[in-house]
């Protein structure tokens, strides 16, 4: 397993577990079975509506607590100061668990600055060991960082060969912020663009395995999904080879700005 450092030290898994529209009820198996083929890394939130399964599937698969990396994040109606405090007691209770790995303000929002001093209230009580954001533009951030006294350690957003938000990932990157990915399968359309077809060809790996490798190979953290467990075993199965620099810079040129997912300037809260 290959880990990225955050900025206040925390070791974060490269590859994650996505559990966006897994339902309640069949999440914890699934989980079970990522954590089964390797998965220490798993990525809820509270909107998803599965942090039950997620954490009963946590639980169940006998790991101690420590061994995984676990993401949730403060949904839009639970943003303000106090909404924050009882939405993040609410998702522990639910996920079994008495501190999160990574909390995240889900989307933009005016009461951001209200959220995120409820979040860095609790980093420093230890209840949360990395804070973040998630799907914020640079203008986003740097609204947030005029009231912040934490600098945020991520932003998730959406990243893909049709998506690379160059801009953006430059300025994370000069801020020290680690940039995650959601959706980085483009939810299975990446299969239907040649170029990888043709790269999935010449490394012997699947489309899907091409797309996480190159997440990782340009320094994002990623967070496929799948609930096929032989998928599941696939989509982490890529760390037996790296993608050239050409190959690289040939996905790198795929980018159309084309979302799969919702703009955050545009998203209706």
């Amino acid at each position: 397993m290959l880990y990225k450092r955050l900025e206040n030290g925390i070791e974060v898994p490269m590859i994650g577990f996505g559990t966006f529209k897994i339902p309640n009820d069949q999440a914890s198996d699934v989980v079970k079975n990522a954590i089964s083929a390797g998965y220490r890394h798993i990525d809820t939130a509270a909107i998803y509506r599965n942090e039950i399964g997620v954490g009963k599937g946590i639980k169940e698969s006998h790991l101690h607590r420590s061994e995984i990396f676990l993401t949730t994040k403060c949904w839009n109606e639970d943003q303000g100061y106090r909404k924050t405090l009882e939405a993040f007691e609410q998702s522990c209770q639910r996920l079994q668990t008495d501190y999160i790995d990574l909390y995240l303000i889900h989307w933009p929002k005016p009461l951001n600055s209200e959220t995120y001093r409820a979040m860095e209230e609790l980093y420093h009580q230890g209840r949360i060991k990395a804070i973040g954001v998630s799907n914020f533009h640079q203008h986003h951030f740097e609204d947030l960082m005029k009231t912040a006294t934490i600098k945020p350690m991520v932003n998730q957003i959406e990243y893909t060969p049709r998506l690379t938000q160059k801009p953006l990932k430059t300025f994370l990157e000069k801020e020290g912020v680690a940039m995650e990915s959601w959706s980085p399968l483009m939810r299975g359309k990446v299969t239907d663009i040649s170029l990888l077809q043709e790269l999935s060809r010449k490394y012997g790996k699947t489309v899907a395995q091409i797309v996480i490798r190159w997440n990782i190979d340009t320094d994002v953290i990623v967070i496929p999904k799948s609930v096929t467990p032989q998928r599941i075993k696939e989509n982490i199965d890529i760390f037996d080879f790296c993608l050239s620099k050409e190959d690289i810079d040939a996905i790198n040129d795929l980018n159309k700005d084309q979302r799969t997912g919702p703009d955050p300037d545009n998203f209706d809260f």
